[in-house]
């Protein structure tokens, strides 16, 4: 914790997805200082009043013991920021912030330009984000300048963590339909998860009921089902390996599509099903190299780079530059560890 009466400005960081919302506080010497961590606070994934409530909740615990009237600059990095266009969200938003007494406006971008930060410092380039959802932005000047995809659960995030949930629920239910295939890894791991606390001697026409009931009644609950494709794919594949083979080619073919053959600028890879371990990191990858010249720069935190984009506006390039070697020349994860 830092010394209130400290007069060094401070930057504000946060990431908010449909998981998770998470918040950074640092002074330009690259110290993190404050960390917080909340529910989702995607308002296309869940109610404005808790996804403000989860919002905020990880910034105050960021900025717990410091004078707020210090913090310089302030980005929000927000999956789902489409829904600040009704004034009545924007409103809760702007009020919430006001209540946090920042000594400055919260600075609001989309998810995909602080996932492009944390990846790189170039200004121009491509992210691709596949978490709960998923989106293709090419990123021009570190702002957004068009997106590929990136609709919602309704209307797409192919490749997300909730198409690929949907998928294994929907190999599933025609497994259970044709009578055919139950004893595949993935289907076996969906029963067993849905209908942990259910009897297993019932007809597969009721089982298939229980299925259709689990996700009526929060679809996005299919997204939580997404660990069980990548473990099942990697383990050995079955229809798993399958849908992750789907999921990666059209999350590249999304990526090539704002991104030429012959472009050399970064493609940021960011969310958690693209991390470089996991099965469809190293699908997606393989498709690029297949496709394309891009070399593929898994993200860091969100909240650092988010940080890191506030900090632009308080200081030179120069500064800037150096700043992202501090907080991403290592593993973002060990940075938050030592200096928090």
């Amino acid at each position: 914790m830092t010394d209130t009466t400290d007069d060094t400005r401070l930057v504000l960081g946060l990431d908010v997805g449909g998981t998770s919302s998470r918040a950074v506080l640092a002074d330009l010497d690259s110290r993190v200082l404050g960390v917080g961590h909340a529910g989702g606070g995607n308002p296309n994934s869940h109610s404005p009043e808790y996804a403000v409530e989860q919002t905020t909740r990880a910034a105050r615990s960021a900025l717990s013991g410091v004078d707020r009237r210090r913090v310089g600059a302030a980005v929000l990095g927000m999956a789902g920021i489409s829904k600040l266009s009704d004034p009545g969200i924007a409103g809760r938003y702007e009020q919430a912030w006001r209540s946090l007494g920042l000594g400055c406006e919260v600075r609001t971008v989309s998810d995909s330009e602080v996932a492009f930060a944390a990846g790189t410092p170039e200004p121009n380039g491509t992210a691709l984000i596949a978490g709960t959802g998923s989106i293709v932005a090419r990123i021009e000047n570190h702002a957004l300048s068009r997106t590929v995809g990136g609709h919602g659960w309704l209307l797409g995030d192919e490749g997300s963590a909730f198409w690929l949930g949907r998928e294994a629920v929907r190999v599933t239910l025609r497994a259970l339909e044709r009578g055919t295939g139950k004893n595949d890894p993935l289907v076996a791991s969906v029963l067993n998860e849905v209908l942990a606390d259910q009897p297993r001697n019932e007809s597969d026409a009721l089982l298939c009921r229980r299925l259709i009931s689990f996700v009526g009644d929060r679809p996005v609950k299919l997204a939580e089902l997404a660990p069980l494709v990548t473990a099942s794919a990697s383990e050995g594949g079955g229809k798993a390996r399958g849908i992750v083979s789907r999921a990666a080619h059209m999350l590249a073919t999304d990526v090539l599509s704002v991104h030429t053959e012959s472009d050399e600028e970064p493609v940021v890879l960011a969310g958690g099903l693209l991390c470089a371990e996991g099965p469809l990191g190293q699908a997606v990858r393989s498709e690029l190299a297949e496709h394309s010249r891009a070399q593929p720069i898994t993200a860091g935190s969100g909240a650092i780079g988010a940080a890191w984009l506030a900090a632009r506006e308080l200081v030179d390039e120069g500064e800037a530059l150096r700043l992202h070697e501090r907080w991403f020349g290592e593993r973002t994860d060990s940075v938050l560890h030592r200096q928090a």
